[in-house]
């Protein structure tokens, strides 16, 4: 044998003994590896978390609908495989967006009436528009325009406030999105419920079908301080101490609802609502537009959670909230986008983006409500507003797995410095890739999983055509 076939063959002689040597170890790695359902693999994890980890080429490791780990791209291939993996790379990885105040159904009279301040708006077009049209069919067709919309956004848990609650709550659930979702009730007739007696009743019925469900969140819904009287304000308090479920209403969005309220009770809308003892930590308050220094302590004193609503307040004319004195008082503060009624979309994206550059402007300090602090205001803020900031809002272990992959290579995102920046200053809707919500991918690479989406558009076309109709008739 030549010196140079004899250096070949113990050559191989020596790759043999490695192979042989290591595949005892690689097999025993590979058994020490943690089975998962889901790995999101890759991409710029932006966690939300306490420290406001940033982790590039980052992963994030889910089991059973919860986060099982949050690290590195290595660190977590390392110890978990999945049976599923979601590719990340090239793209921000953030905890699912949070719209924490809407009323989902409304999705159906977007653009029905425009340029009106809130009162006339209100009364002389939605009361009676709904009054002719709001039916479950309607509700229905109408959440799935609204969830379908949501989802393509990134928005993975929503607070809703309508009627029909019940329905919705199916919808959301086969939707396999997460809501918090109120049954409305109020001091008149309306689709749903002709008294306040029934309406009560639905209520009752509503919160023990859906509490403890995984998705859903039941809550009662008084529609505003202003459209229910003290008598009943205090029985919504008894049923939410009660059951433990949520409140969520509408508190001071405008100048008219302040003076009408301080007229009638000698007090000022949340002042009024501490004085009957209706404040509580389960409270959720949307918009809080006009509120006192005293007001913003009340609601820090009580735990009660704000929701931010940029674009209808501006749309209505009903004013600025003043969201930078509440987050330095430390206000549970979330963000949302209202009905598609008055703001016209259930687009976060773009409520983050206005939600900082409002307060800039109105209050001539362009350092009020940062990239961050908007971003936080849609996530973990969110959460905390909702109260449900121990399971929701961030991406860290043990909590829910609600996961927004999100594309950075736009043209409207070339070149990138700042993480924060590009996602609320120049990130959009259609920039969402893939949403993943109790740990179910909804949807993947821009393709809906879990809703028909033309069929969805052909009910809505057709219900427009019948409240068309209805609005002309005597």
């Amino acid at each position: 044998m030549s010196r140079k076939l004899l250096r070949l063959f113990f050559a191989c002689v020596l790759v043999a003994q490695t192979f042989l040597l290591s595949a005892p170890a690689a097999a025993a790695a590979v058994q020490r590896q943690r089975r998962v359902d889901l790995i999101v693999s890759g991409g710029t994890v932006v966690t939300m978390d306490a420290r406001r980890r940033v982790i590039e080429d980052g992963a994030v490791a889910v089991s059973g609908g919860r986060i099982v780990a949050v690290g590195t791209r290595a660190e977590v291939l390392g110890r978990f495989a999945a049976r599923e993996v979601v590719d990340a790379r090239g793209a921000a990885v953030i905890p699912g967006l949070i719209n924490g105040h809407t009323h989902v159904p409304m999705s159906l009279f977007r653009g029905i009436a425009d340029d009106l301040d809130l009162n006339e708006w209100l009364t002389k077009y939605i009361f009676p528009a709904e009054a002719k049209n709001v039916t479950e069919e309607f509700v229905r067709a109408g959440a799935q325009l609204g969830l379908a919309e949501m989802i393509r956004g990134g928005t993975t848990t929503y607070c809703d406030m309508y009627y029909f609650e019940d329905a919705i709550a199916e919808e959301t659930e086969r939707a396999g999105v997460r809501g918090l979702l109120g049954e409305t009730v109020i001091d008149f007739p309306v689709p749903d419920n002709k008294t306040w007696p029934d309406a009560m009743r639905y209520a009752e019925r509503f919160v023990a079908r859906w509490k403890g469900n995984k998705l859903v969140t039941p809550a009662i819904a008084p529609h505003a301080p202003y459209t229910v009287s003290e008598a009943h304000l205090r029985e919504v308090k008894a049923f939410s101490d009660r059951t433990g479920a949520p409140v969520v209403t509408h508190v001071a969005e405008t100048r008219k609802e302040v003076e009408d309220i301080t007229r009638e009770h000698g007090a000022t809308p949340v002042e009024y609502l501490s004085r009957i003892g209706f404040l509580s930590p389960r409270d959720v308050f949307a918009h809080t537009v006009h509120l006192t220094g005293n007001e913003i302590n009340l609601l820090k004193q009580n735990g009660v959670g704000s929701v931010h609503n940029p674009e209808s307040n501006m749309k209505l004319a009903s004013g600025v909230a003043p969201v930078p004195q509440m987050l330095r008082a430390g206000v549970a503060l979330g963000l949302g986008t209202d009905g598609a009624a008055s703001n016209n979309d259930l687009d976060m994206w773009e409520a983050m983006d206005y939600a900082a550059k409002l307060h800039k402007l109105s209050t001539g300090d362009p350092k009020v409500v940062t990239a961050e602090e908007a971003l936080s205001m849609a996530t973990i803020g969110g959460a905390s507003a909702l109260h449900m900031e121990s399971e929701i809002g961030s991406l860290e272990e043990g909590k829910r797995a609600d996961i927004v992959v999100v594309g950075l290579d736009s043209l409207h995102q070339t070149p990138r410095y700042s993480v924060y920046s590009h996602l609320v200053y120049a990130t959009k809707a259609s920039d969402v890739r893939t949403v993943v919500i109790e740990g179910r991918v909804v949807m993947r690479e821009r393709r809906l999983l879990t809703l028909n989406e033309p069929l969805i558009k052909q009910k809505a076309r057709a219900i427009r055509e019948r409240i068309s109709r209805s609005l002309v008739e005597k």
